[in-house]
């Protein structure tokens, strides 16, 4: 008896993940978490939205990993939890869909017929046996699981079509998990990484966003080159770069990368992110004796190389070189070593008369910023060089494959739910006297209108049928 109370005692974890309103409750939450997903920036974004934020707030959001929900381990327990909910829920049912989808039903029963109307059923003057040969023939060219019983001198027929629609919803069910499944492989296994490359060179790595550590690619890339176009007001137009995929060092593949049109090599997606510009290796120099003012050299100079100063007063290198430092425009910092005495470094730049005029006089005091500050030359920025760099976002996510199984699955699953039903059709033929009367009827799951077609169809075929002569 205790046995028997036993295996009637409902296991109330087995009925709490199988419920619906479970179902329905993870999924209202996922919506919730989804919208702050759009009110909270994400990611990189996040960090312009956080200084916003007071410090309490930031911690607490932070805390709640909110401003990388889609990676925190309580979004994938979410994720995991609803998972095992379709699961469940889908073991619980299988076996009344089962029942339901091998039942057969026999083909002599009487209950469909029960309310048939003058319209599903017609007449006709071929003996029994010769009717029933020609019903036989249209009804298995439509239907599957074709039955026939003969009882008497009346014949009983039954087939169907349509029963895998009762497998529809089981369909979707793993087209979810399909879809669950490749968020998480993605989430574990892929990356989402930035580099940034100089016209000319190549990198065969690329930087983690979350993490700022460095990944080796497994290849190189090399930027051939790189464009932008500008409208007149100075906003960027279009920047393309044209980059080259080697392998072992040797190249194997050129493609042109723009906004909005990815490039993928190597199971790795690259996307044209951003682009800058910094000082080339070479700059364009005038060095003039103030004793001279119309003696003046001007010389191509390479960073971190040292030169002799016209007069052989010692030498000089340039060792930084800026597009724009403190928004005062390009600029280049000069060393200078005397033949005797200390080493001097200052500022050199290319609009030195802009840099008088904002600069505070403190700092245009300090030799750090005079151009004259090895007495007796001046140091004057002819032209500096430019090159720009391409900023490349590299994304790896293995999980694309599945989640498109997952769609096309999800779209087979949904046909087979909503445009599929499961139609059963009986004819019979009996024998009244001198005649024989054809009766055609059905029972459907769903879409009653689409079963009225069908056995109009079915109808108007066998009519057909009785029609042809011989």
């Amino acid at each position: 008896m205790k046995n028997a109370k036993s295996k009637n005692k409902p296991n109330f974890l087995w009925e709490f993940l199988s419920s619906v309103k479970l179902t329905i409750v993870l999924l209202i939450l996922l919506a919730i978490i989804s919208i702050l997903g759009t009110v909270i920036p994400q990611g990189q974004g996040a960090v312009e939205f956080a200084e916003t934020l007071s410090p309490a707030m930031f911690r607490f959001l932070s805390t709640l990993q909110l401003f990388d929900m889609y990676n925190a381990p309580w979004f994938r327990l979410l994720i995991a939890f609803l998972a095992l909910n379709l699961i469940v829920c889908s073991i619980n049912r299988f076996p009344s869909t089962w029942k339901r989808f091998s039942a057969k039903p026999e083909p002599d029963r009487s209950k469909p017929f029960e309310n048939n109307t003058l319209e599903d059923c017609f007449d006709v003057t071929l003996g029994g046996d010769k009717a029933a040969t020609r019903v036989e023939k249209i009804f298995k060219s439509g239907y599957k699981n074709v039955r026939q019983k003969t009882i008497g001198t009346d014949h009983f027929f039954y087939g169907e079509k349509g029963n895998l629609s009762y497998f529809g919803v089981y369909v979707v069910h793993l087209s979810v998990l399909l879809i669950l499944t490749g968020g998480l492989v993605g989430s574990f296994f892929g990356f989402e990484a930035y580099v940034n490359i100089l016209e000319g060179e190549m990198t065969d790595r690329v930087n983690i966003r979350k993490t700022m550590k460095p990944l080796k690619l497994g290849f190189e890339v090399r930027c051939d080159k790189f464009s932008v176009d500008f409208y007149e007001t100075g906003a960027p137009k279009e920047f393309k770069s044209i980059l080259t995929f080697l392998v072992n060092g040797k190249a194997v593949r050129e493609n042109n990368l723009l906004v909005n049109h990815p490039v993928e090599f190597g199971g790795i997606t690259f996307y044209q992110a951003s682009y800058g510009s910094v000082a080339g290796k070479e700059v364009a120099l005038g060095i003039q004796r103030k004793s001279n003012a119309t003696a003046s050299t001007e010389m191509m100079v390479k960073g971190d190389v040292n030169y002799p100063l016209p007069d052989g007063e010692g030498t000089f290198k340039v060792v930084d070189m800026r597009n724009d430092i403190m928004h005062l425009g390009p600029a280049v910092l000069i060393s200078v070593q005397p033949k005797t005495g200390n080493r001097i470094e200052f500022w050199v730049f290319k609009d030195h008369e802009a840099v008088r005029k904002k600069l505070p006089p403190p700092m245009l005091a300090s030799p750090k910023f005079n151009p004259e500050a090895f007495s007796p030359y001046r140091f004057s920025l002819m032209g500096l060089k430019t090159l720009y760099y391409t900023g490349l976002q590299a994304n790896r996510d293995p999980g694309v494959p599945i989640v498109w199984a997952g769609c096309f699955l999800m779209v087979s699953g949904l046909f087979m739910t909503f445009f599929m039903s499961h139609k059963r059709m009986w004819v019979r033929v009996l024998e009244l006297g001198e005649k024989v009367k054809i009766e055609v009827t059905g029972t459907t799951n769903k879409n009653p209108v689409g079963l009225q077609k069908e056995r109009l169809h079915l109808i108007i075929n066998l009519q057909k049928e009785f029609n042809k002569k011989g």
